[in-house]
């Protein structure tokens, strides 16, 4: 089949292609927060490199399994030193950035998981708080997981809008609820963002087939950036960061280890697929 030509438009101002490429970024974060920020802005820089007019850092990419989060928390509060880091990478290199998850302090002395979204001019458009946190006891070396102890969860379904269309913000754990993501979708999202950090037997379980089944069953774009590998010796993510598009297809996807993977965001392929088999117009339920 030959490939589908690109759209164009005129010259009053709309952007000539609906075609732009979006970036992936995986870590392998660690309990330092001077050698993941060195981290971080390295892949930033390679996904802009690539043309990448959205980059996804991951959950926690700033401080991995650190025990003074609160105090990280209170300082972000005060001094907003992650969110001036996360402006400047946006604005220097002139793309959107979902900042993975920062930890803000909540009212009852917990804190929440954060995920702030930058435009390319460095401003904060958006802001979404972790709904989903993950109690559970997975059987790894770690043993249980328990982040209602410290993070306090959020409440509200958030939607930004961004010049390549409208973002839907979740979190990792967000992923297993799918109510959240059709909440998204009243919405009117276009894309879903994924910051995560699952654990790496839950992760090869079930990451890419629940990702698939939102992208499909939503009709719409995925970009989940993961953590990817030993962390310490009870922490081991599952990598495996993704790209899918509104048919199901994997259009990239990483290993392990830290990486930047990207692909072409085709907006009007999308909508194509919602006119010709218009899901969100059947609902019955």
């Amino acid at each position: 089949m030959a490939p589908r030509p690109e759209v164009q438009h005129d010259n009053s101002g709309v952007q000539a292609s609906v075609k732009v490429i979006v970036a992936a970024l995986q870590m392998v974060s660690v309990n330092d927060l001077a050698v993941n920020l060195r981290r971080a802005e390295l892949l930033v820089a390679q996904a802009a490199a690539r043309g990448a007019k959205l980059a996804v850092l991951p959950e926690n990419f700033a401080l991995f399994g650190s025990s003074d989060i609160k105090e990280v928390a209170a300082r972000e509060a005060a001094e907003a030193p992650l969110q001036v880091f996360l402006s400047d990478l946006a604005s220097r290199y002139k793309l959107i950035l979902v900042g993975g998850t920062i930890p803000l302090p909540a009212e009852d002395g917990r804190v929440y998981a954060c995920s702030l979204v930058f435009a390319a001019d460095g401003s904060c458009v958006g802001s979404y708080r972790k709904i989903h946190l993950f109690d559970a006891d997975v059987a790894d070396g770690h043993g249980r997981y328990q982040e209602s102890d410290t993070y306090a969860p959020g409440s509200a379904v958030t939607v930004v809008d961004t010049s390549i269309g409208r973002l839907g913000l979740a979190v990792c754990y967000d992923l297993r609820f799918p109510e959240l993501f059709r909440a998204m979708l009243d919405l009117e999202l276009d894309i879903i963002t994924l910051p995560s950090a699952f654990t790496r037997s839950t992760g090869w379980a079930h990451w890419l087939p629940l990702l698939r089944a939102r992208a499909i069953e939503n009709q719409c774009l995925i970009v989940a950036a993961n953590q990817g590998g030993v962390h310490d010796p009870k922490r081991e993510t599952s990598g495996g960061s993704v790209i899918i598009d509104s048919w199901g297809r994997v259009l990239a996807e990483a290993g392990l280890g830290e990486a930047c993977v990207s692909a072409e965001y085709d907006a009007e392929a999308q909508a194509a697929v919602r006119r010709l088999m218009p899901v969100a117009q059947h609902r019955r339920i």
